[in-house]
Order: C-alpha cells, then structure tokens, then sequence
C-alpha cells in the first residue's frame, strides 16, 4: 500500500520539471494525480514537456493521472481546474502550487503586464486555489497544500551583481509568507500548508533557458530530490509537518529520509 492510497492530488505546473517529477511521485505512493499546465500536448510550447507525456508516465508506472489545461493566469480557467479535478477524481486532498512564469529582468526595465502576469501566476493562483480547496479539506480534518519556492526569496548581498531576479525574489517572498500564514490559520484542522525550496538549481527547461544552470553542472540538483520532499510534506499520518519554508535536501537529511530512484 502506498502512503497516499486513496487521496487526491492536484499538482500545477506539472507538464515538466520539478511539477511533472512530483506528480509522478505522489502517485507512485498511491494518489490519484491531476496535472495542470498551460501545455498539454506537443508542439504548444517552445519548452520540451506536456501534461500529456506526464499522465502516461504515471499510467505506465501502474498509477491513476488526469490531464487539465489551465492558464492560471485567468480566474475562470482556476475555478474550472478545481471543478473538472473535483469531477473527475473528487476531492482534492493535496494541492501543489509550482507553476510559474518567470522573467528576469532589472526593476527599470520591468513591464507592468510582465509584473502583473508573474505575480497573478506565482501568489494570486495559489491564494486562490487555496481558498478553493480549504473547504472540503477542512471538513475531513485533512489535507497538504505545498507551495514551491525558490532560494530567491532570501534577500541578496548586496555586493552581488544583480540578474534582474528582484521581481521573482518578491513573488516567492510573498508564496512563503502566505504558506507560513495559513499553516497557523488551519493548524486546528489538520490541514498542512508549506513551502519547499529546492537547496540547489534543478536542471529543468526554465533554469536551463534562463542559463540559471546546465545540463553537465555538477552541483544541480535533480528533480527527484524536490519530488521527494514534497512526498514528506504531503503525505499523512505521523506528527503534522506544517508552517515550514523547507530546503528539500536539510529536510530530507532531518527525516532520515533519501529520493527514491527517477521515475
């Protein structure tokens, strides 16, 4: 028996990377996954990865996925995601909130509708999705929402150059205030709420388009690692992880816990 038989998960941004690596994870251990991405199929994005290929991923390894096109970015395609997930799988047990568009550009450069998209996308989305959720969660005594965050919410020496990362830094800033604040809010419920951070750069088709990393950098980190905290912070049962800005490898170090083999 895994240890999310039986639950529901809801991951976003889930058509590659860190999003897809968790995905396939929580349902590895048993939960019924739906995958939420602007692209579901090959050929809508310029990025390699669909909600397609992560749902036959998790088919194939034996496990129960559901594919939802979503542009986070608009309020009706939220309300539509939670009720197709809710039909389709019923209630959501776990949200993971990882879908992000990302720009990095210096503060007088920056557009408003860049500045307004990214922050719909990274806090709005998640706020949202949350309130949405928290209801049913609530009402069974249980439930995870996971929000992923970055290192770029610590703020940066000053000494160091800038890549025009002060925009992303303020979203994630924001996700981690957020996590910490409704983690006390539900604390009485049962519901945990978290964010995760990875404690290196995750090699993913973002980072390396943003040459925040490379393919052959020795000191990345996989996927697999992020996917494997998130498991920890989402599973149930044993003592409530809740209120955390986790780093993935400190938290699995504190767990005694290490990533399963890529799945």
């Amino acid at each position: 028996m895994g240890q999310l038989d039986g639950r529901v998960a809801l991951v976003t941004g889930a058509s590659r990377g860190i999003g897809a690596a968790i995905a396939r994870r929580l349902a590895a251990e048993g939960a019924a996954v739906a995958v939420a991405a602007r692209t579901a199929a090959e050929g809508e994005s310029r990025f390699a990865g669909t909600l397609v290929e992560t749902v036959a991923a998790i088919e194939a390894a034996g496990g129960k996925g559901l594919a939802v096109r979503a542009d986070l970015s608009r309020p009706t395609d939220r309300v539509a995601l939670v009720q197709q997930v809710e039909a389709g799988l019923g209630p959501i047990d776990v949200l993971v909130n990882n879908a992000a568009v990302t720009w990095f550009t210096p503060v007088t450069e920056f557009s408003d509708k860049r500045f307004a998209l990214m922050f719909e996308v990274q806090v709005t989305a998640p706020f949202d999705l949350a309130r949405r959720v928290l209801p049913g969660m609530r009402e069974r005594g249980r439930g995870a929402i996971l929000n992923i965050s970055s290192r770029a919410a610590i703020h940066p020496p000053l000494e160091r150059a800038g890549r025009g990362g002060t925009v992303y830094g303020m979203c994630k800033a924001a996700i981690e205030r957020f996590s910490t604040g409704l983690a006390a809010e539900v604390y009485a419920d049962g519901v945990a709420v978290n964010a995760l951070s990875p404690n290196r750069v995750v090699p993913t088709p973002g980072t390396l388009h943003h040459h925040l990393t490379s393919e052959d950098d020795p000191d990345a980190e996989s996927p697999e690692v992020m996917a494997e905290a998130a498991l920890a912070l989402c599973r149930p049962g044993g003592p409530l992880l809740t209120g955390r800005v986790a780093y993935s490898q400190d938290l699995l170090a504190e767990l005694g816990a290490a990533p399963g083999p890529p799945r």
